[in-house]
């Protein structure tokens, strides 16, 4: 089994239940919804659809949800060219018979001051604020090109406070939530507070406390980047989204970043996914660039917990061969000694008696040589610890909670089972069971046991070694 997990977008090309089995065949752990497109009928047909094959293949299959956000978008009901150097109205609504890019969102043609940039369609046009009008710009084209409706656009010099959700988005995220989804996407956030803001919103929704989807918040804007400490603290997951991320700041630093925040993630042991444009050829080509195998090769020596693929899998010509092509270079990359956690990571997030008991479990594993680590969590707080030292053992993660044994198909290297036994030395002895069953334990094999707060106990503990017979 890969230990690096993979999520893929569901899109036209993946959309019919025979697909979406080949996918996950082919590797793919969490399917994603990208309420950017689609309504709420064509994602609840994948939703179902996706609810049915992860009960036929007996393993996590995490639902993502991945709501908009503030997107700014052109405005212009007509698609129409801009040429270098050419002096054009930028505003938030028609203002002049003279050729004019209309924003969609209120607010941002008043906001832009002289000097400032304007992305369209992922950088590919550029434009720069040369004169400021009353409700409107005027800007000189950089980049040309042929600019259409409903391209998304970035102004990354220029501050907007639009909050991480908006009106669409709390429809899109009520729709989610009453579905059951595993997580919920958050485009565009700039600080913690939007994500405290939007997990409180979703126990009012849920009507509890807990049990509730993983927030992933999507790393593009500059301030998060600014914010990315408070943020990690605040989140669940952290999606290194390097689309927008590439507009809101110079290319050559997004790689950079990448790692910082995936090392930030190791340390706090949160969750990370690195996202776009990984295998971005294979839309259109059977097999991808050598540049794209070296890219999500570097991701998984960087240790990243999952890798997504985005057009690729939704709307590709070869959605399949995408994800089985990925598939190969996980395997091939976690079997080189490339792949092997280094000294900085080892043992790094022991700041609490908590993670500590993680790390001595680690610890044991590795000097007793054992086979795997056996351990129950309810919450999945204790399986993302461990998975944090990112081990060479198998982690065989048992829970009680439905919700907590789907999100655990994006934590790293996690194979998990839900239990209904109660008893302690039941559950030890059910797990134990299992793999010997599946023949991935075998008599003889020393294992680690970690017990989380299963009915019953209150505390963690770790009880040891147990050689299996």
């Amino acid at each position: 089994m890969k230990k690096t997990r993979i999520v893929a977008t569901v899109g036209p090309a993946s959309d019919s239940k025979e697909n979406m089995k080949k996918i996950v065949e082919a590797g793919v752990n969490v399917f994603r919804l990208n309420f950017s497109h689609g309504t709420h009928e064509s994602h609840q047909k994948i939703i179902d659809i996706a609810k049915e094959v992860r009960e036929e293949i007996k393993r996590p299959l995490g639902i993502l949800a991945d709501l908009q956000g503030p997107r700014i978008r052109v405005g212009n009901v007509e698609p129409f060219e801009i040429e270098k150097g050419e002096i054009i109205f930028v505003s938030d609504k028609k203002t002049t018979e003279e050729k004019e890019l209309i924003i969609d969102s209120d607010g941002v043609a008043s906001a832009l001051q002289v000097g400032e940039r304007i992305m369209v369609e992922d950088g590919v046009m550029r434009l720069q604020v040369i004169e400021r009008l009353s409700d409107s710009v005027r800007a000189e084209v950089i980049n040309g090109g042929i600019i259409k409706p409903r391209k998304g656009i970035n102004v990354p010099d220029t501050k907007v406070a639009f909050g991480a959700v908006t009106e669409k988005d709390k429809l899109d995220l009520a729709f989610a939530l009453k579905n059951e989804v595993d997580f919920i996407g958050l485009s565009f956030v700039s600080n913690a507070q939007e994500v405290l803001e939007t997990r409180e919103r979703m126990r009012e929704i849920l009507g509890r406390e807990d049990s509730l989807p993983q927030i992933v918040v999507k790393v593009e804007k500059k301030e998060a980047i600014d914010n990315i400490d408070e943020i990690i603290e605040a989140t669940d997951v952290v999606m290194v989204a390097r689309g927008d991320l590439g507009i809101e700041m110079a290319e050559s630093k997004v790689v950079i970043y990448q790692k910082e925040i995936i090392a930030k993630c190791l340390h706090a042991a949160k969750t990370v996914i690195v996202a776009t444009q990984m295998l971005d050829s294979m839309i259109n080509n059977p097999i991808p660039t050598r540049a794209e195998v070296s890219d999500v090769t570097n991701a998984v020596i960087d240790h990243t917990d999952a890798v997504m693929l985005s057009g690729e899998s939704a709307n590709g010509k070869y959605p399949v061969e995408a994800v089985e092509t990925m598939t190969q270079i996980i395997k091939d990359t976690e079997e080189s000694p490339f792949d092997d956690v280094n000294e900085h990571f080892d043992g790094c997030c022991a700041y609490s008696d908590y993670a500590s008991i993680m790390h001595s479990a680690h610890e044991m594993a590795v000097h007793a040589e054992a086979k795997a680590i056996v351990l129950f969590s309810e919450s999945g707080v204790s399986a993302r610890m461990i998975a944090h030292h990112r081990p060479e053992q198998l982690l065989l993660v048992g829970t009680h909670n439905p919700k907590t044994y789907q999100q655990m198909s994006v934590v790293w290297g996690a194979r998990a089972y839900l239990l209904e036994k109660q008893d302690r030395e039941e559950l030890i002895n059910e797990m134990i069971d299992i793999n010997m069953e599946a023949g991935r334990l075998v008599a003889g094999d020393k294992v680690v046991i970690i017990l989380g707060r299963v009915p019953g106990g209150k505390d963690i503990a770790l009880t040891g070694i147990r050689i299996v017979e």
